[in-house]
């Protein structure tokens, strides 16, 4: 849709509103049924709220818009039949006209990430061993979700495990970036991010170790929020933080936060306002003095943004921490592979073994090289670094870098080998640039910084001090109201074209 036939309809919408509740489902049905995947989930919830348009309208529209672009950019798997979901919706619908609202996300279309269970649905995790699994039960923040009034119309797609920044599988495939098909969609969360790009879910959910929310909302140009690992998850503190957390993705800002308010262990963030920036100082961490190799032309795009929050008030200075970064890549590589020995049996089986990703076998196997005492010593060096991000908080409000080292590249390739020239020497080294935040457990929200010349999105990492989750999300708020690079939206490639 073009930016002139959207603000058409736009208004239109707004002078629906004004119509009695009668008439007005007769005007969205006659004129903006197709449209109703335009609007954001905060503004869709007011709508079925309001009954200014039909759950069963909303559901047809985005069963449409599925049909339509999915089978191109796979982002939504084992979908569940229509008739089913119009049933649903139907069912949503009787509901609100007996005056029973069932929360936020009444009658709104979602879909759960592969690696989360909901009861009845498919619960593959993206591997050919669980390729025929059905979840007996929702997990603990799926429930939050349901509670909510969502109707579940399937899963995301995600790579085996979640394990990989780039989004493919052996049970349902690859999935492309809602910017160009033919490019990654990033990973793990990669369906769920593909699926905001395209209008094909109002909201998602996501997870987030080695930038799982962060990386593909930069790759599709939508919101990733990893918040503070105690925020979502009901284990981690300042001293004891996860290596990964659940969290939320939006279309932009707004939305992000009312899913947070949804999964949240305590909700208070239903209430935040765009930061004023005057006073705000944030330091920019670039390449780390190229430490990282980065492609041309990101830093670049992060830097112009940059200073389009410079010039609304906020103080930007280059700083770089006082750390040895190879010694947090040793800390890091160390608990995440060491974490996989909980797949250890998977491994030893060769029946199951055979099944796994080359890259989770070598996983694994790094993780058998390790003892108590290589663990003890990433654990040391991990609590320097709290130390370390302590003090640079003591600075800096925020602490910025891109999100990616590369732009999204060519789906067929599972990662990229060398960037810039320099060789990659694990896979996963290319996303080096994450594991700032993930290692401190602190809280980090991708925004986008918009495209390059081939029309590849970018976004950076605005990082915040544990538990400032609030600030965090008001930066990214404030970031929105002057830039517009959300509002740039792409030409979506259908299955009949």
């Amino acid at each position: 849709m073009n930016r002139r036939k959207f603000i058409k309809n736009t208004a239109a919408y707004g002078a629906v509103l004004s119509v009695p509740f009668p008439y007005s489902n007769t005007l969205f049905a006659a004129n903006l049924s197709s449209d109703l995947t335009e609007f954001s989930a905060s503004d869709l919830s007011v709508i079925i709220r309001t009954k200014k348009a039909s759950c069963l309208e909303v559901m047809q529209a985005y069963l449409n818009r599925i049909h339509r672009y999915n089978p191109v950019y796979n982002a939504i798997v084992s979908m569940v039949d229509d008739d089913d979901l119009l049933s649903q919706a139907q069912q949503a619908d009787q509901a609100l006209a007996r005056n029973e609202y069932w929360g936020w996300m009444h009658g709104m279309p979602h879909a759960v990430k592969d690696l989360a269970p909901v009861a009845g649905l498919p619960y593959t995790s993206g591997s050919p061993m669980f390729a025929k699994r059905i979840a007996e039960e929702d997990s603990d923040f799926v429930a939050k979700i349901r509670g909510q009034g969502a109707i579940f119309i399937g899963k995301t797609n995600t790579p085996e495990f979640g394990l990989g920044s780039q989004c493919y599988n052996p049970v349902f495939g690859t999935t492309g970036s809602a910017c160009n098909p033919a490019l990654t969609s990033g990973g793990s969360s990669g369906g769920a991010a593909c699926g905001l790009g395209t209008h094909m879910l109002p909201v998602a959910d996501g997870g987030d170790m080695m930038g799982s929310l962060r990386n593909p909302g930069a790759y599709n140009n939508v919101i990733g929020f990893r918040p503070s690992t105690n925020v979502v998850m009901d284990e981690g503190d300042a001293k004891n933080r996860l290596l990964w957390t659940s969290g939320p993705m939006g279309r932009n800002t707004r939305d992000t936060i009312k899913l947070l308010q949804t999964i949240a262990l305590n909700p208070d963030f239903d209430d935040l306002n765009p930061l004023s920036l005057d006073k705000i100082k944030i330091g920019w961490l670039g390449n780390l003095k190229n430490y990282l190799a980065m492609e041309p032309g990101i830093l670049e795009l992060c830097e112009v943004s940059l200073a389009d929050l410079a010039k609304a008030g906020a103080k930007v200075e280059s700083m770089h921490p006082n750390f040895n970064m190879s010694d947090l890549w040793q800390s890091w590589t160390t608990l995440r592979h060491y974490r996989r020995l909980n797949m250890l049996n998977y491994y030893e089986d060769p029946a199951t073994r055979n099944m796994l990703k080359p890259e989770l076998i070598w996983e694994i196997e790094q993780g058998l090289s390790f003892d108590d005492k290589d663990v003890e010593r990433a654990n040391i060096i991990r609590t320097n670094w709290y130390a370390e991000l302590d003090r640079m908080f003591g600075e800096y409000d925020f602490l910025v870098l891109p999100t990616a080292q590369v732009f999204p590249f060519p789906k067929e390739i599972h990662w990229p080998k060398q960037i810039n020239g320099r060789e990659m020497d694990t896979y996963h080294r290319w996303m080096e640039v994450v594991i700032l935040g993930s290692l401190g457990g602190i809280p980090v929200v991708n925004v986008p910084v918009g495209f390059d010349a081939q029309g590849r999105p970018m976004g950076m990492q605005v990082m915040g001090k544990f538990e400032d989750d609030k600030k965090v999300l008001e930066l990214a708020l404030a970031y929105e109201q002057i830039t517009n690079h959300l509002g740039k939206r792409p030409e979506l490639i259908a299955v009949d074209d």
